[in-house]
């Protein structure tokens, strides 16, 4: 049976308090006891030794820590803040990535008050894989300091932390793509003004194909490309970027939800003009759609213009015989978004619509179609990728699309759609004697914004 000493105070053979330091060690227990505290009672002047208990049930949403323990933050299913305790020195807070998901959704770390995380009042992000911290709180100037890893593991607010898209890494950079409307949201920025750019891609959707009467003669202008917008700053590098990114060019963050709007491609129309694109915007850049390619068709005398937008439509075969290209980079921007459709050569010749970086060429005589003109190839998304190029016109031999998802043009009935998410433009179609044929429509945008993560 279990005996108890219950006494007021413990000394030591000075007659001191434990307190007190006389010289002599007082020892608790022998090796290989357990020295318990009672349920409730609590101990000073032991300290801790650096660690933290952890606790096992992971985390999925957000949560405020308390001091003394460890935890283990599952991000799978989204980004997280842990917010700290009111920090008193020796406390110590221990976070863990449970999945190896903080490079895509990140945790962000908040202090209490104007409590500092490595001497900044700002919140701070931990977005490197299977990262795991321990914060230590040491006074009012540095605040909660990370005793593992480095500083720059866990400083407050050293680079942009923001969601929306699909997320991926290249090297030191984040990028998020937008294949629909979504919204790009940043929740903290960098204390460094260099290192809130963002680099951003903005492309429209692209304008359709032009329809053909039911004829064998003739054919119908490509759809022009959906406008090209890129721009970017030295910090955002290394990436090579389109001729079209200015230098100097990129948006400066601020915390706030940026509505992203991605445009679809224009659709076909039965014999008639193919119809333009649809815009796409994030911040203050807006790139316009594609225009339509003109038709084949005998009325009104218009059917056969190309239409303006981002990129120009190609030129049909029109009521008279001379449909023009649709004008490039409308409304006019710096650098341009777009160039022009070509006109209809005469002859069975349709145009081919605009690119982003090549206007659309004029078919040669007999029954050639035009070619669609080239688009862009930028690496923002870390590989080289063109985009924006324009669609060929419709004709016995059709002309051929522009790189960066412009389609091909037809030889009958069915028509070629631009290439999905990269604003290319849809091909003309070709007269055929038995139906009315539909352009082929255009490819739908897409937006890409890039920024540094990390050193």
């Amino acid at each position: 049976m279990a005996s108890t000493i219950k006494v007021n105070n413990i000394q030591n053979q000075c007659g001191a308090n434990i307190a007190n330091k006389c010289g002599s060690t007082i020892t608790l227990g022998a090796s290989g006891d357990t020295i318990t505290l009672a349920c409730g009672a609590s101990q000073t002047g032991f300290g801790r030794t650096g660690t933290v208990d952890w606790d096992t049930t992971a985390k999925t949403a957000s949560f405020t820590a308390v001091s003394g323990n460890g935890y283990f933050v599952n991000t799978t299913s989204g980004a997280i803040t842990v917010t700290l305790p009111a920090g008193s020195p020796g406390d110590i807070v221990g976070i863990s990535d449970y999945a190896s998901t903080f490079q895509t959704n990140s945790v962000t770390i908040t202090p209490n008050g104007t409590d500092k995380i490595n001497g900044v009042n700002d919140n701070a992000s931990l977005s490197t894989q299977g990262i795991a911290v321990s914060l230590v709180y040491v006074d009012s100037t540095r605040g909660w300091k990370s005793v593992t890893g480095s500083d720059n593991d866990t400083t407050g607010a050293s680079f942009i932390t923001a969601t929306g898209g699909t997320i991926t890494t290249c090297g030191n950079c984040k990028i998020h793509t937008f294949t629909a409307p979504g919204t790009f949201t940043v929740s903290s920025l960098a204390c460094s003004p260099e290192n809130n750019a963002l680099a951003y891609m903005v492309i429209a959707g692209g304008g359709a194909g032009g329809g053909s009467l039911n004829s064998t003669s003739g054919g119908a202008g490509g759809g022009g490309a959906g406008g090209f917008r890129e721009g970017r700053n030295n910090p955002i590098t290394p990436y090579t970027a389109s001729p079209l990114a200015s230098a100097c060019s990129a948006l400066t963050a601020t915390i706030t939800s940026f509505p992203i709007t991605v445009g679809g491609g224009g659709s076909g129309s039965a014999a008639a003009a193919g119809n333009s694109g649809n815009s796409s915007t994030f911040s203050t850049i807006t790139s316009t759609g594609g225009g339509g390619g003109g038709a084949r068709q005998s009325s009104p005398p218009t059917v056969g213009n190309g239409l303006d937008g981002g990129s120009g439509g190609g030129g049909g075969f029109g009521a008279s015989s001379s449909g023009s290209g649709g004008s490039g980079n409308t409304p006019p921007v710096s650098p341009p978004q777009g160039n022009n459709g070509a006109a209809y050569g005469g002859s069975s010749n349709p145009g081919g619509g605009g690119g982003a970086t090549v206007a659309g060429s004029t078919g040669s005589p007999c029954g050639n179609g035009g070619n669609g003109g080239a688009g862009a190839t930028s690496s923002i998304n870390g590989t080289p990728t063109a985009r924006a190029g324009g669609g060929g016109g419709g004709a016995i031999t059709p002309g051929v699309g522009g790189p960066g998802g412009g389609a091909a043009g037809s030889t009958g009935p069915s028509a070629n759609a631009g290439t999905a998410n990269t604003g290319g433009g849809g091909g003309g179609s070709s007269g055929c004697s038995c139906v009315n044929t539909i352009g082929g429509n255009g490819g739908s945008g897409v937006v890409i914004i890039r920024y540094k993560f990390q050193n």
